[in-house]
């Protein structure tokens, strides 16, 4: 599936979360395969939207400085990642479609779960306090998923979607 919005564009949005230990996956292969890993496996559904850039990804980096912390860290992007997107979505059972989103699996099980409605009504510190008691309860890996000062330095991409280029194949570079 070809993307919505310019990949390098949304860039700074998926290299914030790469700061802090998340891999990003782009196919649907890669998500069945990070959700069936056993221990516990957090997906970030990332967006170019005003809560993703606000509360999602912010509260996502600042729980990821807990002292627990799931054993795999993953991400996909929607209207970049579409297909990986879809994927994601389809493992999340009985939640409507929905990003930003993020999800904790355990042992491929869906056993946390924050939609966009959520995320809308929460900022940054609600967000990673909410994962970090879904953490406690869940996952055994040590924290932080990252060097203090390397979490201090991440620069948050504070851009909403209605300033981010959309994908076009024809453009010239």
């Amino acid at each position: 599936m070809q993307p919505l919005y310019d990949p390098e564009a949304v860039k700074p949005m998926w290299q914030e979360l790469a700061q802090c230990g998340v891999d990003p996956i782009h196919s649907a292969d890669e998500v069945d395969a990070a959700i069936k890993e056993s221990g516990t496996t957090l997906v970030i559904v990332n967006s170019v939207c005003g809560c993703a850039a606000g509360s999602a990804r912010p509260g996502v980096t600042r729980a990821l400085q807990h002292k627990l912390i799931p054993d795999h860290l993953k991400t996909v992007f929607a209207g970049v990642d579409r297909e990986a997107t879809e994927r994601a979505r389809h493992h999340m059972v009985d939640i409507p479609p929905s990003s930003p989103a993020i999800a904790l699996f355990k042992d491929g099980e869906l056993v946390h779960m924050l939609e966009r409605r959520n995320i809308e009504m929460m900022n940054e510190e609600m967000v990673a306090q909410n994962l970090t008691e879904a953490f406690d309860k869940h996952c055994a890996r040590t924290g932080p998923s990252v060097a203090k000062e390397v979490y201090e330095s991440i620069a948050t991409a504070r851009q909403c979607g209605s300033t981010v280029p959309m994908f076009s194949p024809f453009a010239k570079s």
